[in-house]
């Protein structure tokens, strides 16, 4: 188990760094546009189609592979205010409806996805299959903590967030 957990952790660093590369890279395409538009007067379509494609990118594989639970920011006043067992019922509830949604919209995803491999962005020729296959992960990243947010409200592990913990809080609460 402990070999698992040293995989898992490494595999972690992995994601942060390729996450790292994006939004750098991100960047960087942004700084040339910006050169190649005000400062040379040549404006460049590439380096738009780019930052486009980074931006989906960076923020579907930040949530699937980087970001914690814990780290979520969430407008909970009314979660916080209700008694234990009505946190619980709404983290099933919750949890199930929107597991529920993404489980039931996965294959009309993947046919999409697919579908989408006869088109090709417009200045790069990057295939739209490969453009929007981070979803596939993303989708199925939220459907396992959702999950575990149904699981948690089910066993009474607590909440699947410590709002007095979490992100939302503030220093002042």
């Amino acid at each position: 188990m402990n070999r698992l957990r040293t995989i898992f952790d490494w595999l972690g660093k992995r994601a942060e760094n390729f996450l790292a590369l994006i939004l750098g890279a991100l960047f960087v395409s942004f700084l040339i546009q910006i050169v190649f538009r005000y400062l040379l007067n040549l404006p460049l379509g590439w380096t738009v189609e780019f930052v486009s494609i980074a931006w989906l990118w960076g923020i579907l594989f930040g949530y699937a592979f980087v970001v914690r639970e814990a780290d979520v920011i969430r407008l909970d006043i009314i979660y916080a205010a209700l008694p234990r067992n009505a946190r619980r019922a709404l983290d099933v509830l919750t949890g199930t409806i929107c597991a529920g949604i993404f489980i039931w919209t996965l294959p009309y995803v993947w046919d999409y996805i697919t579908f989408m491999a006869i088109e090709k962005t417009a200045y790069m020729k990057i295939r739209f299959d490969y453009v929007f296959a981070i979803y596939i992960a993303f989708a199925l990243s939220v459907i396992l903590r959702c999950g575990i947010t149904v699981w948690r409200g089910i066993t009474g592990a607590g909440p699947a967030f410590d709002t007095s913990k979490s992100a939302g809080t503030h220093d002042y609460d």
